[in-house]
This record gives C-alpha cells, structure tokens and sequence, in this order.
C-alpha cells in the first residue's frame, strides 16, 4: 500500500523512513596540501617577447648564454631576497587597485583553506563571464605573474604586438607593465 500523493508506504513510520548516515563514525583526519611551487611557466623576456620553453640566460638555439652563465658562476651563493614592487591594476569596470604580493581576483573570490593572500579583488561583471576565483596574482623575482584557476571562460595576456596569449589554467604566466590581461569580458592594463 502506497500512498496516493507522496508515493510513500502507509505503513512506514517515521523511524522506519530514517536513512543511515553514509558517513564514518571516526574522525578523518585531512593531510595538508603541500606549497605551491613558484616555478614560472613562460618567461617573459627583456625585449617583450615571450619564449616558451627556454630558461632565462639560454638562446634560440637553447645554449646557455656563456657571458650570463660565467657572471652567476662568480657570484656568491648568497640568498637573494627581492622587496615586492608595487603594481597598479586598473581594471575595465573603472576601478583601480594598488597591489603588493599576492592575490585573488573574481566576482567572489574565495580562497581555499591553504592558499594565503595579501588582496582579494572582487569584480563587478552583470554578464558574469568572471568567474568567482578567475584569476591568482602574485610577484616573482620582483616580476608580476598570473594563473588561470581554471575559470569558465579563461584568461588572455594581450601585449603589442606580440600576439594574444590564451594562458593554460594551473599555469603561470610572467606579465609586464602595460600589458592588458582579458578575464572573461572584462579586463585590466598593469601599470
């Protein structure tokens, strides 16, 4: 006998009804993510060209450069810590954010539980082409780079007149000043 409107049992009671929980009685414990690497993917080299493959101090021909290799053979193995410069990033939507370190931009960009951020830049987009964490930022070497979170419609660095650059999420990418980098339809020039 099932009932007419619900489709359930009209014998059922309400304890009978009541599913087991899925879950473990014991407690999961939750290894950490290990960090993040701050290898960059595509150099963006001094002449504004970007080179994908080559590390810095080789050639077209992929050769270490002898004069670059000899002067960081001289120098001492000392760490070298770079100060985060400061980047401008004037966006589409008519804001602009003065930036050092690292950051999150999107419609609501939310970090995960391991991720550390000194900005989180939240965009106005009515057509919601951005999505909620579209885009990671941070600087190396006193450079500024971004990754692609695996956004709905991706990421695009556009600097003249090299040719457009579609970035491959999960990657980073090394951007110079005056670059225009295209998340969805919107935008924003780092000055």
């Amino acid at each position: 006998m099932f009932c007419g409107a619900c489709g359930s049992s009209t014998t059922a009671t309400p304890m009978t009804r009541k599913r087991a929980d899925p879950r473990p009685s014991d407690t999961t414990v939750i290894q950490p993510l290990p960090p993040r690497s701050t290898v960059i993917s595509v150099p963006l080299w001094p002449d504004g060209t970007l080179r994908a493959g080559l590390t810095p101090g080789a050639s077209d021909t992929g050769h270490a450069d002898p004069v670059r290799h000899a002067v960081e053979a001289d120098a001492p193995a000392e760490p070298v810590t770079v100060e985060a410069s400061r980047f401008t990033l004037q966006f589409s939507t008519g804001e602009t954010v003065s930036v050092r370190g690292a950051g999150l931009i999107g419609r609501r960009p939310l970090p995960q539980p391991a991720d550390r951020f000194d900005h989180l830049i939240q965009i106005t987009d009515l057509s919601m082409s951005v999505s909620k964490s579209h885009l990671e930022f941070g600087q190396h070497e006193g450079e500024f780079w971004i990754n692609d979170r695996f956004s709905a419609n991706g990421t695009v660095v556009r600097r003249p007149p090299a040719p457009a650059l579609r970035c491959e999420p999960g990657r980073r990418y090394l951007v110079a000043r005056g670059a225009r980098v295209e998340i969805g339809d919107q935008f924003f020039m780092l000055l």
